[in-house]
């Protein structure tokens, strides 16, 4: 099982944001993407997703010499936390539970897993901004999808929340899992590589 990603290349507009950026990610690995706000750090997430497209180069997802498209082996969390403000904590994760059709856990033990069993009940509106990133990272748990693409997934919590974050995340690595991540902040985790874009601007 490996993601690769060769020679990619994106514009935004006309400016060129990155180009000639390649990585090969393997089971049990973590990479970051690291670099200041604008440089295109969501852009290539969104690429390796496969919402946007490269201006150059691919990404594909091989496993047994057969590839996969990534949106069928990935959860992506963007800056937004993909959860409707009206429904309740437990109806948003049971509407994404049986969008996924195939659990791993149910939305009451993903909750229990984030530490919010208590909140089930409320809507979603009223979280904090912390615990409502902590509902998000429950979405992550209800189905098993070895790569995990993260856009500032700790941007918000306390430092409480960043530690029960590095345990899921680290649980989910040695399951085999990949994680892919933009962050400003650590995610106290052993990283096996380093994306600075800063090192693939055009000269």
């Amino acid at each position: 099982m490996v993601l690769l990603g060769k020679n990619l290349a994106a514009h935004r507009n006309k400016e060129i944001l990155f180009q000639g950026l390649s990585f090969c990610l393997l089971p049990q690995q973590l990479m970051t993407i690291t670099g200041p706000n604008g440089i295109g750090k969501s852009t290539l997430l969104r690429i390796i997703v496969g919402l946007l497209e490269a201006t150059e180069g691919y990404v594909v997802f091989k496993d047994h010499k057969q590839t996969y498209p990534l949106a069928s082996v990935c959860h992506y969390l963007s800056i937004q936390n993909a959860m409707k403000s009206s429904l309740s904590v437990i109806d948003n994760l049971q509407f994404w539970a049986e969008f996924y059709g195939q659990y791993l856990r149910t939305p009451h033990e993903a909750l229990a897993d984030i530490g919010l069993s208590d909140l089930g009940h409320l809507p979603f509106r009223v979280l904090s901004t912390g615990q409502k990133r902590r509902v998000a990272i429950a979405r992550l748990l209800l189905s098993y999808r070895p790569v995990w693409i993260l856009d500032e997934p700790t941007s918000g919590v306390d430092r409480h929340t960043q530690i029960i974050f590095a345990n899921l995340f680290q649980n989910h690595l040695n399951q085999g899992g990949m994680i892919i991540t933009a962050t400003h902040i650590p995610l106290g985790l052993s990283e096996n590589h380093t994306i600075a874009l800063e090192n693939f601007l055009p000269f």
